[in-house]
């Protein structure tokens, strides 16, 4: 058997000893999470390659969004170390961050906790020509606020209603939305902890919050569905993106939004479809999540 390649720490208590023990004997390029279509990571010179094309591609839709006065409302939803940041960094790697925003905000302030729980991210909408990029968003309250105790059960209840509602608004008026959810195993997840816990430049991605809520998987799991549940609309629908291998996550993120959106000297053949077992509906792909 295969040595363990962790020092013990506090953090794997948080995990089953079958989960331990799979990730800790596991081989560097190897993804073990369970039912991904994948059995290894995607080649470094493979993915650099359709990155740039791709990102060429982003800044031809950025100019037409800039030019037609379209505006973009992009999502980035997930467990913990799910890839959200890591694709929202690839996305805006080269547009002009003039006409495109990264809106990842703190803690409320005293007086924004008196607001309507929407308010402050009404302010950080996009204006004509403008495209916005929530990592993590409204839905903090559909997931990590009611599983770690920071609202209350009515508040969560308010949050289920009032979001198909609040979201319908923003499409009716013309803005596109895409709400993504970045669905990671329970064996990467520890994984990526793991990786946070030893190198110092990831140090200050593991907070606390985190670690407390890597014992807390079924009752993300839970608030997850319910999240879908009154969420997952006709008109804002989820975009469910397997991201137990990174560099397939972010690309096929990108093409998902390159292929809907409709810009012009757009190249089809790079702009194509996802890969339908990496990106699909909470239909397609729930039992993955």
């Amino acid at each position: 058997m295969a040595k363990s390649q962790f020092k013990p720490s506090d953090l794997d208590k948080a995990v089953p000893k079958e989960i331990y023990k799979r990730v800790a004997t596991a081989k560097k390029k190897e993804i073990v999470g369970p039912q991904y279509p994948y059995p290894r990571k995607m080649d470094a010179d493979k993915y650099e390659t359709e990155k740039v094309q791709l990102q060429v591609e982003l800044l031809k839709m950025q100019k037409w969004v800039i030019e037609s006065g379209e505006r973009i409302v992009m999502i980035f939803e997930g467990r913990d170390a799910g890839g959200k940041g890591g694709t929202i960094k690839r996305f805006m790697e080269h547009m002009n961050p003039r006409q495109a925003h990264v809106i990842a905000l703190t803690v409320p302030s005293p007086r924004e906790k008196g607001q309507w729980f929407f308010q402050r991210y009404i302010k950080e909408l996009p204006s004509s020509g403008e495209m916005t990029l929530f990592d993590r968003s409204w839905y903090n309250r559909g997931v990590v606020e009611p599983v770690m105790g920071f609202c209350t059960k009515g508040q969560h209840k308010l949050f289920l209603k009032q979001t198909p509602i609040f979201e319908k608004m923003l499409v009716d008026d013309g803005i596109r939305l895409f709400k993504f959810w970045f669905s990671v195993s329970r064996e990467e997840q520890f994984r990526r902890f793991k990786s946070r816990e030893t190198d110092r430049l990831k140090h200050w991605k593991l907070s606390p919050v985190d670690q407390d809520g890597l014992s807390r998987w079924d009752d993300t799991t839970d608030a997850k569905n319910t999240m879908f549940e009154h969420t997952d609309t006709k008109h804002a629908p989820w975009t469910v993106i397997r991201s137990d291998g990174k560099k397939r996550a972010r690309l096929n993120c990108m093409r998902h939004v390159l292929h809907s959106i409709p810009y012009e000297d757009k190249d089809k053949k790079i702009a194509a479809a996802p890969d339908p077992t990496i990106v699909g509906s909470v239909k397609d792909m729930y039992k993955y999540t």
